[in-house]
């Protein structure tokens, strides 16, 4: 298994912006979060969205600022084939497209957060504005990861930093050759590239 990793991030393209997913019966989730924590979820049901800024549809994107990762079928597949132990797929309708779609549930998380190697790293201190915090990343840049730590993961979520989805180089490449994605990869793994 190769030893690079990547976070996907938000793409700087035109795509749509997709709101939160909801049940199809209408009403919201009770918790819309769930599908960014790292953890296996019960199946809601069927859901939809709605793109609350339309443009260029996209394979892969994420919606709203939970960012829920939205795939197409044929990346969808791609996690089927290559991740099928680390992510859960869950159908949604999105109003004015008919292709299929789903939203990508990372199952797994592992505390492999290489503080060092990050660029910067920020807590919450004791004497801070958010107490229920103290001692939680407030920040991070240049995120890097111990590969020693996540067992035989292809897709996951680091520990303390779940908003940071992460692929191996075999699913960012399955990903890359669908294409017309909403994304692009930060590599995770490595020296950081140098200040240019």
């Amino acid at each position: 298994m190769a030893h690079e990793f990547y976070a996907v991030e938000i793409g700087d393209v035109s795509q749509w912006c997709l709101d939160t997913p909801v049940p199809m019966d209408g009403g919201s989730l009770e918790e819309p979060w769930m599908f960014v924590e790292g953890r296996p979820v019960i199946d809601p049901g069927p859901l939809k969205t709605t793109p609350f800024h339309v443009d260029v549809k996209r394979t892969f994107s994420v919606a709203n600022a939970d960012r829920t990762p939205i795939a197409n079928e044929q990346v969808a597949s791609v996690f089927r084939e290559l991740a099928p132990d680390d992510v859960q797929l869950f159908p949604i309708e999105i109003a004015g497209a008919p292709e299929r779609y789903y939203v990508v549930n990372a199952t797994r998380r592992f505390k492999c957060i290489d503080e060092a190697n990050c660029r910067e790293v920020q807590i919450y201190p004791p004497d801070g504005a958010v107490p229920e915090r103290v001692g939680e990343y407030r920040s991070i840049s240049g995120l890097r990861i111990d590969t020693s730590k996540i067992e035989d993961a292809r897709v996951f979520r680091p520990m303390g930093w779940e908003l940071a989805l992460i692929v191996s180089e075999e699913v960012k490449e399955g990903i890359e050759r669908v294409g017309n994605t909403g994304v692009f990869f930060n590599r995770v793994t490595g020296p950081q590239a140098a200040p240019e």
